[in-house]
């Protein structure tokens, strides 16, 4: 990801990933596709939303699946149904999440607006590469 300021300084990148508008922020809450999505979609990665279902790659919850509940502009994480930890109480809570350590296995496609976004991107990912770009329809038996 490019720099936020023009500054190297950890602080001032820091500070700046702080005080960052919605639409940076949203940027920010991209997650990667899985190979099998890339293949299907022709794009890398997509802001998570909610009802996207991810596997988590690192920590106490890793290798577990889930649908995403609820997205966090403010801090920067997302929220698994299957991630929780359980409060003195016996309350579950959910346990906070970093998009960037999680892979979106099942989109939700029910935006239109999201996947004409993604067929944008994907769209201007080929003219980038020149053409290269191989998308795969479901009914093509997911093998290019």
């Amino acid at each position: 990801m490019p720099a936020l300021t023009s500054s190297g300084q950890p602080r001032r990148q820091h500070k700046a990933l702080g005080n960052a508008p919605w639409h940076v922020r949203r940027r920010l809450l991209t997650a990667p596709l899985s190979k099998e999505l890339q293949r299907q979609f022709g794009v890398k990665r997509v802001p998570v939303r909610v009802g996207d279902t991810v596997l988590i790659l690192r920590g106490d919850f890793k290798g577990t699946r889930g649908k995403v509940t609820r997205v966090d502009y403010k801090r920067v994480r997302i929220y698994v149904d299957s991630a929780t930890n359980k409060k003195p109480s016996g309350e579950a809570v959910y346990y906070p999440i970093h998009p960037s350590k999680v892979v979106i296995v099942e989109l939700d496609q029910s935006d239109k607006a999201r996947m004409a976004a993604i067929e944008r991107a994907r769209k201007q990912r080929e003219a980038a590469l020149g053409g290269k770009v191989e998308v795969v329809t479901p009914q093509q038996g997911g093998q290019p």
